[in-house]
Parts: C-alpha cells; sequence; structure tokens
C-alpha cells in the first residue's frame, strides 16, 4: 500500500504541472482561432455598430490584451472560477454541472459495455483460434472498427428507430411525458440504447483484436507451457495465467481512452440530440464561446489526467512487480 500510495502522489504532482501547461494552451489555441465573440452577439442582437460591438468587448475584458486576459483567466481557473458566458449569461461552472451527467452516463455505460464485451470477444476468438468463431469475430472487429461512427449511428437510427420504432431515435428523456421514479430510469434508459451501442461498437472492435493479440502472444511464453506440464485444466490456464497477464496492454489502451471518450462524444451527442458537453461544445464552437469552450477542455482534460492515473494504480494492482519497477 505504501508503494501504491508514493506512486498516487508522485502522479499527482506531474498532473498539476500538465494540468497548467493545458490550461496555458488551451486558452491561446481558443483565442488564436478565427472569430469574434463579440460580433457574434452583436450580430444576434441585432445591433452590429461598431459602438456596441466595442461595449460588449469592454464589457467582458476582450479589448484587453492577451497576456492580461491569459493571467486573469488562470488566476481564476486557480481558484475554482471558470468564468462566465458571453451567450448563456450564466457561470460555466453552472452550464456544465447541468450537462456532465448526461456525458458521464452515456460514455461510461459504453466504456464499460465496449470493455466487457471486447474482452470477453477477444477472448474467446483467442481460445477459437483458427475456426470459423474466431474469423467471425475478427471480421466483425474490423468491419466495426473501419465504419465512422456518425455513419453506424445514423444507421443504427434509420433502423431502430424509424423503419422499426422500437427506439427512440434522439434525445435524452420523453418530452412533456412527466415519468418519475422507475419509469424515468427506463425511459432515459430506453433512450440511451442507440448511443450507447453506437460508441461501444467502436471500441469493442479494438478491445476485441488486442485482446486476442495479446492472449496469442502469451500463451507461447514458457509459464503457461509449465503450467500445462503441471496437468492444470485449460479454462484455468486461459483465465488464471494466459488472461490475466494478457490484460495488461488492454489496460494501457482502456485508460487512454476513457479519457478521450468524454471529450470524443461529440459526434454522437449530435447526431442523436444528446444534451451533454460534447453538444456543448458544438454549439460553443459555433457562437465563439470562448469561456464555456474552455471550461469543457479544462473538465475533459481533468478527466484524461484522472483517467491515466487511475490505470497506473490499477496496474499495480494487478501486477505488484510494477510498484517495484517504478
Amino acid at each position: 500500500m505504501l508503494g501504491l500510495a508514493q506512486l498516487f502522489a508522485g502522479r499527482l504532482v506531474k498532473a498539476a504541472a500538465i494540468l497548467i501547461t493545458i490550461v496555458v494552451l488551451n486558452f491561446l489555441l481558443v483565442h488564436a482561432a478565427p472569430g469574434d465573440p463579440a460580433m457574434v452577439m452583436a450580430g444576434e442582437a441585432g445591433a452590429a455598430d461598431e459602438q456596441f460591438v466595442a461595449q460588449l468587448r469592454a464589457q467582458f475584458g476582450l479589448d484587453r490584451p492577451l497576456t492580461e486576459q491569459l493571467a486573469t483567466y488562470v488566476g481564476k481557473v486557480v481558484q475554482g472560477d471558470l468564468g462566465y458566458s458571453y451567450r448563456q449569461q450564466r457561470p460555466v461552472w453552472d452550464i456544465l454541472w447541468e450537462r456532465l451527467p448526461a456525458t458521464l452516463l452515456l460514455t461510461l455505460t459504453a466504456f464499460l459495455l465496449s470493455l466487457a464485451l471486447g474482452v470477453l470477444l477477444g477472448a474467446f476468438a483467442a481460445v477459437q483460434v483458427g475456426r470459423w468463431s474466431d474469423s467471425a469475430i475478427t471480421v466483425l472487429a474490423l468491419l466495426a472498427y473501419a465504419t465512422p461512427i456518425y455513419w453506424t449511428g445514423l444507421m443504427l437510427s434509420l433502423l431502430f428507430a424509424v423503419e422499426l420504432g422500437w427506439l427512440p431515435a434522439f434525445g435524452y428523456e420523453t418530452i412533456g411525458a412527466g415519468y418519475t421514479g422507475l419509469d424515468h430510469a427506463l425511459d432515459v434508459a430506453r433512450h440511451m440504447v442507440l448511443p450507447v451501442v453506437t460508441l461501444a461498437l467502436f471500441y469493442m472492435a479494438a478491445y476485441a483484436r488486442l485482446t486476442r493479440a495479446s492472449m496469442l502472444e502469451v500463451r507461447g511464453q514458457d509459464f503457461v507451457k509449465t503450467a500445462r506440464a503441471k496437468g492444470l485444466g485449460p479454462l484455468r490456464i486461459e483465465t488464471r495465467h494466459v488472461l490475466r497477464n494478457a490484460i495488461l496492454p488492454v489496460i494501457t489502451v482502456a485508460g487512454i481512452q476513457a479519457g478521450q471518450l468524454v471529450g470524443g462524444s461529440i459526434l454522437i451527442e449530435t447526431v442523436f440530440a444528446w444534451p451533454g458537453i460534447g453538444r456543448l461544445a458544438f454549439e460553443a464552437v459555433l457562437q465563439r464561446d470562448y469561456q464555456v469552450l474552455l471550461g469543457i477542455f479544462l473538465v475533459t482534460s481533468v478527466m484524461v489526467i484522472l483517467f491515466n492515473i487511475l490505470t497506473d494504480l490499477l496496474y499495480g494492482l494487478i501486477d505488484p512487480r510494477i510498484q517495484v519497477a517504478r
């Protein structure tokens, strides 16, 4: 436990330095992009004259030098203040807290489903290597991995929502239904099916291929041959010896992709009108709402860093030798 605590403390120190760098780079990249939020707000207000635009820039501090804006922004972030939305006239934290639960529900469900099914199918393909079932899983994984995720979502929506009418095509819940309790949970679950399956298919294919390749590599090592020579059963060899040692590369990829899922949900949330931060990011780009966009980048960056730290800790629990090596 002491080794894990030291590992966690070291990762936190590095994470803090990385996060400050990310905050600065995000600010500079967003402000380097074309477009002026003051012009957008003035156009929406129907008064795009120069005096009104100048007043908007002064009101939101957009007329100050970039270095001064950066110093002000970093100082507020350190204090936990993500700023104020130009477009929605609300604190960024309030906007993110409204959208974040929907994104976490979608992405974490898709992540757990893809990881479980991917490892299961990859392990089954490795056990059945060379047979028709192995070939079928490999072909399906390649198709799911190569197919654009937005196209998969549209096709599933056309089939199951439009043609068959089994599932809702978009949204988080049935508008105006007034469901509560279990009925509300079931309604949300029905709306989750299509976006979760669409998001999970792509990552499931990657985990299945990686698990299969890793198990086939581990199966030829000496300790597996020794286990067979001792007379251990095939199931115990595959689960306790082969899969346990082959799972580390899968955890590496899963730890990286878990954080990316949150930031990469823009397409899925746009296709299925899911009210999460991915769709919010798309809207913020169109509206040039810098503060909201920076807040989304910061939240997703924190999640990526946290998932990487958790992956390192999980390494230490699965294989104690890693703690010693680090």
